[in-house]
């Protein structure tokens, strides 16, 4: 739940960001100085930018979410106990141990959105946010598909 409030909180301030950049680009293009004109259309291209990336970040976050209920609905998500920090964080030597498994079934079954959403979940126990989101990215577009199951 408190992913969902930083993410709320994160796309409110975002928006605002856009709302006061989008004023202060409409002040520049209104200005009819040349120079402050093209500062406008730069201005006004930055929270084009900013509203895409945050589109498509939520929309990640939405498919993921999907994903993952329906692997728990299906007691597909993984069940190995693993240490965690008084934080609540996993200590990464325990998710380094399992991740090899889970790498190896996403190998075997590359048509498998569950295994490559599994692969993702390693992916983030072991502290690689970068390949866990591609391998999310991956079970979604597999999904999407409908391929293996």
């Amino acid at each position: 739940m408190s992913a969902r409030i930083g993410v709320a909180v994160m796309a409110a301030l975002l928006a605002l960001y856009i709302v006061l950049v989008a004023q202060r680009a409409w002040l520049l293009l209104t200005s009819g100085e040349p120079v402050l004109i093209a500062m406008g259309v730069g201005l006004v291209v930055l929270p084009i930018i900013a509203a895409w990336a945050l589109g498509r970040e939520l929309w990640f976050g939405v498919r993921a979410q999907r994903l993952a209920r329906r692997l728990e609905a299906e007691g597909g998500l993984p069940e190995e106990q693993v240490s965690v920090r008084p934080s609540g964080r996993v200590i990464r030597a325990d998710a380094d141990a399992l991740f090899p498994a889970y790498k190896a079934n996403a190998e075997a079954h590359p048509g498998d959105w569950r295994a490559w959403y599994r692969l993702g979940l390693a992916y983030d126990a072991a502290g690689d946010r970068r390949r866990a989101r591609a391998a999310v990215r991956q079970a979604i577009r597999l999904e999407g598909g409908k391929g293996s199951g």
